[in-house]
């Protein structure tokens, strides 16, 4: 019954989420097509009062209704936080859930899993308790045994879950795979937080997980016109800007050189030309050198 009425309060902001703004009668008739109508021609005035009470009070999330026009709408909370991303992944699954009868024509992503070592990490992060791993990085043959960390906070990027901390060995702070570990356990020994830690700080000027001691660039990519529109859709960062052109635009960005962003733009091939600074061009150049050698070689 509980999982029920949760699946109904996200299925509600869902609704009114993707509308932006709507009315009981359009509410009604969504509610009519969902898995949780059971036959109600609309979901009744009491009932829906007391979801949106129980929304603000789970989610702090506000359903204002505009006086003017009679249209219900969501007050959005900050991008980015935590509330945000579960509800987007609860509205997803809800959504999947009531699909299996066309789940034959569904193809999802295997993606590797982090919930067996998720939770307890979290429990980590809570108590403040110092956390030990072997660890299994793709770039080694075998694994460094016995990690130790203070773990400062959580991050997923491109679905995979990654938790930064100190490691005890040598005092740096380093990010680690959740797939890539083994044997994890909870130590007894706890720690204190630096006062300054904060995960979008620290990541800032980082492209994706991995974080360098150089100093952020100006970097400015030419792309054309039809692959603009994905960079508008899903900015490579958010210090992105973008300058169109009548055939291609300038985005601009500020951040770290490192290799994963190397990566990231190599993947878009020709459409994509760095413009500055000279160093990224030349270690792009480098790059697609050493990748033309392996097949004239060959």
């Amino acid at each position: 019954m509980a999982k029920d009425l949760l699946n109904r309060y996200i299925w509600i902001i869902d609704t009114i989420r993707r509308y932006g703004r709507i009315s009981r009668r359009q509410l009604d008739e969504c509610w009519r097509r969902s898995p949780y109508g059971n036959g109600e021609l609309s979901i009744p005035r009491r009932t829906f009062f007391n979801y949106r009470h129980a929304i603000e009070e789970l989610f702090s999330l506000s359903i204002e209704c505009d006086p003017s026009t009679y249209e219900y709408y969501i007050v959005e909370p900050e991008k980015g936080n935590i509330t945000e991303w579960l509800l987007n992944s609860s509205a997803t699954s809800s959504v999947l859930q009531g699909s299996r009868d066309v789940a034959g024509k569904i193809l999802l992503e295997d993606v590797p899993s982090a919930r067996e070592f998720l939770a307890p990490i979290i429990d980590a992060l809570r108590l403040n308790h110092q956390v030990s791993f072997d660890y299994h990085p793709y770039t080694r043959s075998q694994p460094t045994r016995g990690v130790v960390i203070e773990p400062y906070f959580l991050r997923i990027h491109r679905q995979l879950w990654y938790v930064t901390g100190r490691n005890t060995a040598d005092s740096k702070t380093k990010t680690y795979s959740l797939d890539r570990m083994s044997a994890l356990t909870i130590l007894p020994d706890t720690f204190t937080p630096p006062p300054d830690t904060d995960p979008a700080s620290y990541f800032r000027d980082s492209f994706g997980v991995m974080v360098t001691q150089a100093q952020p660039k100006t970097v400015k990519i030419k792309v054309e016109s039809r692959q603009a529109k994905h960079f508008r859709a899903v900015p490579l960062h958010p210090s992105q800007e973008e300058m169109v052109n009548d055939k291609y635009s300038i985005f601009t960005y500020r951040l770290r050189i490192t290799p994963d962003f190397v990566s990231e733009l190599l993947s878009f091939g020709p459409r994509v030309t760095v413009l500055a600074p000279p160093e990224l061009k030349t270690m792009l150049i480098a790059d697609l050198r050493a990748a033309l050698d392996s097949y004239t070689s060959s």
